[in-house]
């Protein structure tokens, strides 16, 4: 028998099903899922599908965090996979926690359309060790007067003793400093630091690169370019978003959507460039 189906297809619905509030919320998410899936599944051309199938729907759940609403047949065209390895591929992230399915009904003539496909946020990770169990009886350490006095004699020499000025110093200089993630390679952040001077802004505008440089081969995780090439990208964009900041360029959705873009265009452009990918 089947199910009654209450929830109508709209943006009202899909704004209440969403699971996260920030976009990137939903990235870690998948990124944990992704890191799952590669020791949790054991065939790497299961492995690869599933994976393939979260970033899919990854990219379809921009709108409304989370929420995407593709039937499967659109899925499985995109995927160049048939329906039913579809379907087993959507059952298995049901069953892994990751997704939820939502059968939903057109306004129109409630009948049954695409159904929502909700990402899941990860839940806490619970870990299999047995409780550290404690002792009913709980010995005290026993201290002697001489001990006593020790204590208090190392304490009266190191209160008694000279202050160290330049160390003091150093420890303010120390939390006053804003030092760049060790993630972000040394030539961009040199570039990026003679325009910006807040290393969160910094590591920002790396994160981008690091977002437009997608995965080719999700069985291995490898990307469309190297480390080294990725960086001669970073610097290439950074430069040209320089000179636009420098003429006045509007930056209607900010700089870091106007600076994505340039990434993604030089990507375009660089990965059909033999001389390049070679070099």
């Amino acid at each position: 028998m089947k199910k009654r189906i209450d929830v109508i297809a709209n943006d009202e619905s899909y704004n209440n099903l969403s699971s996260f509030t920030e976009r990137e919320e939903m990235n870690q998410a998948v990124r944990v899922y992704r890191d799952i899936i590669r020791t949790s599944i054991k065939r790497t051309d299961v492995q690869a599908r599933l994976i393939a199938l979260l970033e899919v729907l990854k990219r379809h759940s921009c709108k409304q965090f989370g929420v995407s609403y593709m039937c499967k047949n659109t899925i499985a065209e995109k995927l160049e996979l048939s329906y039913k390895t579809v379907q087993r591929l959507m059952k298995k992230l049901v069953d892994l926690g990751m997704i939820k399915q939502i059968s939903m009904k057109r306004k129109k003539d409630m009948m049954q359309t695409a159904n929502a496909i909700i990402i899941q946020p990860v839940n806490e990770e619970v870990t299999d060790k047995a409780p550290v169990k404690m002792s009913k009886k709980c010995p005290t350490i026993k201290t002697t007067t001489s001990s006593l006095k020790q204590n208090i004699k190392r304490y009266k020499e190191r209160n008694n003793a000279p202050s160290l000025s330049h160390v003091d110093k150093s420890v303010d200089n120390l939390l006053r400093a804003n030092f760049v993630a060790a993630w972000v390679p040394d030539n961009f952040a040199n570039l990026a630091s003679s325009f910006y001077h807040e290393a969160k802004t910094i590591q920002e505008f790396w994160k981008v690169v690091k977002q437009c440089n997608r995965v080719i081969d999700y069985s291995t995780g490898s990307r469309a370019f190297n480390k080294a090439q990725e960086i001669q990208i970073g610097i290439r964009a950074f430069k040209e978003f320089a000179m636009k900041v420098k003429v006045g360029t509007k930056m209607i959705k900010g700089q870091f959507a106007y600076y994505n873009g340039i990434v993604n265009k030089l990507m375009t452009k660089l990965y059909f460039d033999e001389d390049f990918i070679a070099g």
